[in-house]
C-alpha cells in the first residue's frame, strides 16, 4: 500500500508543474524517477516516451502509466495515472471557471507568456536529452535527418506522411539495422 501512495504522490508532484506537455516534463521524470528514486533508468524512461508517443493519449500520462504498470503492475499504472492527472483536473476545473472573467487582464496574459518560454526551455531541455541518446552513429543521423525532410516536406507536398507511419518505419529500420544504441 505504501508503494501505491508513493506511486500516487511522485506522480501527483509531477503532475501539478507538467506545463507544455510530456516532453517538457521529461527533466522532471529524469531527476525524480530515475536520478531519486531509481524506478526508471534513463534508457527506460526514452523507451517510455518513443512508445507514448505512438500510443494513443497524452505522452506524460502514457508514460505515467507505463512506469506504474512496471512497479505494481496494473493497479500501479492506474495509481500513478491518477495521480498524475488530480492537480491538472483541480487547476483545469478552476481555470475553467474564472478564465473568462480574467482572460483579457495583462497580468494573466503576461503570466501566460512566461509560462510559454519556461516550456520551450524544457521542451528544448528533452529534445537535447533524447538527440544524445537516440543519435548514436552515422546511421541514426542519416536516419533523423531523413525522417525530419519527410516531416518538413508534407507541409509543401500534396500530400503528407502520418507521424504514425514515419514510427513504424523508424522501428523496422531499427529492427532489420540494429541501431539506435540496442542493449543487450
Amino acid at each position: 500500500m505504501k508503494e501505491l501512495l508513493d506511486l500516487y504522490l511522485a506522480f501527483m508532484k509531477i503532475g501539478a508543474v507538467n506545463f507544455g506537455g510530456g516532453y517538457a516534463m521529461l527533466p522532471l521524470l529524469e531527476r525524480d524517477l530515475a536520478q531519486k528514486k531509481g524506478w526508471v533508468t534513463t534508457d527506460e524512461l526514452m523507451d517510455y516516451f518513443a512508445i507514448g508517443q505512438c500510443t494513443p493519449g497524452i505522452i506524460a500520462l502514457n508514460v505515467s502509466t507505463f512506469i506504474g504498470s512496471k512497479r505494481k503492475g496494473t493497479l500501479g499504472g492506474i495509481v500513478a495515472s491518477l495521480g498524475f492527472l488530480s492537480i491538472p483536473i483541480l487547476i483545469i476545473l478552476v481555470i475553467a471557471a474564472f478564465l473568462t472573467n480574467f482572460a483579457d487582464l495583462a497580468i494573466v496574459k503576461n503570466a501566460f507568456a512566461g509560462i510559454r518560454v519556461c516550456v520551450c526551455v524544457l521542451i528544448l531541455q528533452a529534445v537535447l536529452k533524447l538527440w544524445k541518446k537516440a543519435i548514436v552513429d552515422r546511421t541514426t543521423l542519416i536516419l533523423y535527418l531523413v525522417i525530419f525532410l519527410m516531416m518538413i516536406c508534407s507541409g509543401f507536398l500534396p500530400f503528407s506522411v502520418p507521424a504514425a507511419v514515419l514510427v513504424i518505419a523508424a522501428g523496422v529500420f531499427g529492427i532489420f539495422f540494429g541501431k539506435g544504441g540496442a542493449r543487450a
